[in-house]
């Protein structure tokens, strides 16, 4: 069964390029990363950011 945790959230096309041209295609994958790091990517800005915290939120999870 395909879980929300599986995919990313709706954050803008973008951010998602940003994230998949860095190797993360899941919202489970971005758990404990630094925020940082992920801000660093070229396409991700504040708030799609707060998105995927958000949607780690929802897991009991964050960023790192």
């Amino acid at each position: 069964m395909v879980t929300p945790l599986d995919g990313l959230p709706k954050i803008g096309a973008p951010a998602t390029r940003a994230l998949a041209e860095a190797g993360y295609d899941s919202l489970r994958q971005l758990a404990g990363v630094p925020h940082a790091e992920l801000a660093s990517l070229h396409g991700m800005g504040p708030k799609a950011l707060r998105l995927i915290a958000q949607a780690l939120d929802e897991y009991g999870l964050a960023l790192g």
